[in-house]
């Protein structure tokens, strides 16, 4: 796990999987570490908004718009059968290029046209479109966070979360040439990797 700004890395630690809990505790280290903080670009992992929110009230969050796309396409898949999953497609594509007001303009449209299509239940009284229901639910919970780069233009906040997830990549190749490694040895490379880049 990696907090990261200004292309500097502030802390990371190895973690088994990436809870709130453990979130939680690298921002207390942070914290004691004396940083303030401006604003946050998350990827949007469950649970974080809620944590920002209660530990910093007022602090801007920004969603990473590649992660909520790829959020829209893991409900819609690749290749959308539906006209409504085509049509959600297409607006994701706007996302990077619209204001906030065009994107939830467009974004209502969209709700209101397909609302009786998605309302539409089986033999069993199942919702038969539920991975579209869920990803239209994505997008409306998340859209409050999608456009705070744009609102606080003087803070210069990413959009997306590239910065940290195009390291990892290039972490990970660095770390995958010298595999035979013992895991404390694999650790201590991690470790120098994340100290110079």
């Amino acid at each position: 796990m990696v907090f990261r700004a200004n292309k500097k890395n502030l802390f990371w630690c190895n973690i088994t999987s990436e809870t709130i809990a453990v979130i939680d505790a690298g921002l207390k280290v942070l914290d004691n570490a004396g940083y303030k903080f401006k604003s946050f670009t998350i990827d949007g992992r469950r649970g974080v908004i809620k944590l920002l929110q209660a530990r910093y009230p007022g602090i801007p969050i920004q969603l990473c718009h590649f992660h909520q796309t790829q959020i829209i396409r893991r409900y819609t898949t690749n290749q959308p059968k539906t006209n409504c999953g085509k049509e959600l497609k297409q607006l994701m594509y706007s996302l990077t290029k619209s204001s906030q007001e065009e994107f939830e303009y467009a974004f209502l449209m969209l709700q209101r046209k397909y609302q009786e299509f998605l309302k539409e239940r089986n033999e069993n009284r199942q919702f038969v479109h539920r991975k579209l229901r869920s990803a239209f639910r994505s997008l409306k919970t998340n859209l409050p966070y999608l456009f705070t780069c744009k609102n606080y233009p003087e803070l210069n906040i990413p959009s997306t979360t590239n910065s940290c997830d195009g390291s990892f990549a290039h972490w990970k190749k660095k770390l995958k040439i010298h595999r035979g490694l013992r895991k404390h040895r694999r650790d201590k490379m991690a470790s120098f990797l994340m100290k110079i880049t």
